[in-house]
């Protein structure tokens, strides 16, 4: 692991929404972040100038604008390349990070051998454990478990999704860890390339922990370090998001699945890809009517008001 202990965070963002500026705040207030190296891809005008003027005052803010949407592990790429710390923070843009988390992450990445990743306690804003902050190693069966939430109550059957287990009071091994929070140092990232750029959105970070473990390093759950994940900010078309998701985890299983699981992929690579998408827009038609309904509500009133001023 390196000597030095400078953290570079590097943060990608695409249409993040006002949560971004709560984000950079929260990684610039904390005096063990070295640097934020923020990649920019393609927000609106409004929020470029603002970067900018942000950047212009704040020495330890480094903003690349990249003019387009290229996905978030070429984003990452592209400001790990440009960060000058020791070790490499990714944070998610919609993500509140605690003080003194980054440094207890720079602190269990030192006990770890090369080519190790620590990861965080992902929180929601209520303070509960977020899903995906720690979980177990990526296979069709488990995918196809979770996805039908079978593995939740099966007998004998370990969920890949770990957050509803007892919360361990130091680090402990995980297959994978998320990459809204996830912390490596700047010769893992090289040595392992960085991420996979064919992943544009999702299933990325647990590549590089599959990656990183073949290669004989360990992947880490830090629950010391927690970061608060806003999520559902962005304004991204959540059925192409749900897609991009589905192309990752087809990816992945035809990397790393053997002869069997490639067989298994040829049915259920179509089934997963149509519960990803179905998901999504079930979730779209949902907020729809909601969204219809306050509108129906807001007219109601306005008219009884109106109704009122009347009398």
């Amino acid at each position: 692991m390196s000597s030095g202990g400078r953290i570079s965070a590097v943060m990608v963002s695409y249409r993040t929404g006002p949560v971004l500026f709560d984000s950079i705040r929260s990684v610039l207030s904390d005096p063990d972040i070295h640097e934020l190296v923020l990649v920019n891809h393609d927000n609106p005008t409004n929020v470029t100038v603002r970067l900018d003027t942000m950047a212009a005052a704040e020495p330890r803010l480094n903003v690349i604008h990249t003019g387009a949407n290229l996905g978030f592990g070429r984003g990452c790429n592209i400001g790990a390349r440009s960060a000058s710390g020791d070790y490499i923070l990714l944070l998610n843009p919609d993500t509140l990070i605690a003080r003194g988390a980054a440094r207890i992450m720079v602190s269990t990445a030192r006990t770890l051998p090369p080519v190790s990743i620590v990861g965080a306690r992902i929180l929601n804003t209520d303070g509960t454990e977020q899903r995906g902050g720690r979980r177990g190693g990526l296979t069709l069966m488990s995918a196809m478990l979770s996805f039908t939430g079978l593995a939740r109550i099966l007998p004998g059957i370990r969920d890949f999704h770990r957050e509803n287990e007892p919360l361990p009071s130091g680090p402990v091994e995980a297959p994978s860890v998320s990459g809204a929070a996830m912390l490596m140092s700047r010769e893992t990232y090289r040595a392992l390339n960085g991420f996979d750029e064919r992943y544009f959105l999702h299933v990325e970070d647990i590549d590089i922990c599959e990656r990183a473990r073949r290669m004989g390093g360990r992947i880490v759950f830090e629950p010391r370090a927690a970061f608060v994940h806003v999520g559902s900010t962005s304004s991204a078309n959540i059925l192409l998001v749900e897609w991009y998701k589905a192309k990752g985890l087809n990816l992945f299983f035809r990397t790393y699945s053997g002869p069997a699981g490639q067989l298994a992929l040829v049915v259920a690579g179509p089934l997963m890809t149509m519960a990803l998408l179905g998901r999504a827009l079930l979730i779209r038609v949902n907020v729809r009517a909601s969204q219809a309904r306050n509108r129906v509500r807001a007219r109601l009133r306005l008219a009884q008001r109106r109704r009122n001023a009347g009398d």
